[in-house]
């Protein structure tokens, strides 16, 4: 059993002692020194450009071309559970961390979404609010 969680590095305290928190965004909190997974991290290139215009199809397109098209899915949970100190076949929880609120748009929520499409596995948003785990609901992710 391998399962997926995706938050905000704010939610890091009401996380389960059990998961793993991986950051895969360009630069994490000051705070934070936790492990970090840089191969799915937006380009500063892009991520400006959408800090400014907020077009999500333009941050859509420019993740998809310029990260997740030169990924593996199958070699992306290999790294992850590799980062963690774990063969392919152990069963760990992890969590991708990044900065923006659950109902956000954000690149953790793309890559859920790739990995669920392309892996069949599910992924999880872990809020705070609600302190309980909500499944990921497709946002207007077009591949």
């Amino acid at each position: 059993k391998f399962l997926i969680y995706t938050s905000n590095f704010k939610n890091m305290e009401t996380l389960p002692s059990n998961i793993i928190p991986i950051s895969i965004c360009g630069k994490p909190p000051d705070w934070y020194h936790g492990l970090q997974y840089k191969k799915l991290a937006p380009k500063l290139s892009f991520f400006s450009i959408w800090k400014e215009t907020h077009d999500d199809n333009y941050y859509i397109n420019h993740f998809s071309d310029e990260i997740l098209l030169g990924l593996n899915q199958t070699d992306v949970i290999t790294d992850l559970k590799h980062l963690c100190n774990k063969s392919m076949y152990d069963n760990i929880d992890i969590v991708l961390l990044c900065y923006e609120e659950p109902n956000e748009f954000c690149h953790r929520h793309l890559v859920a979404f790739w990995l669920e499409l392309f892996l069949d596995i599910k992924t999880y948003e872990i809020k705070e609010e609600s302190n309980f785990i909500i499944k990921i609901q497709e946002k207007c992710i077009n591949f």
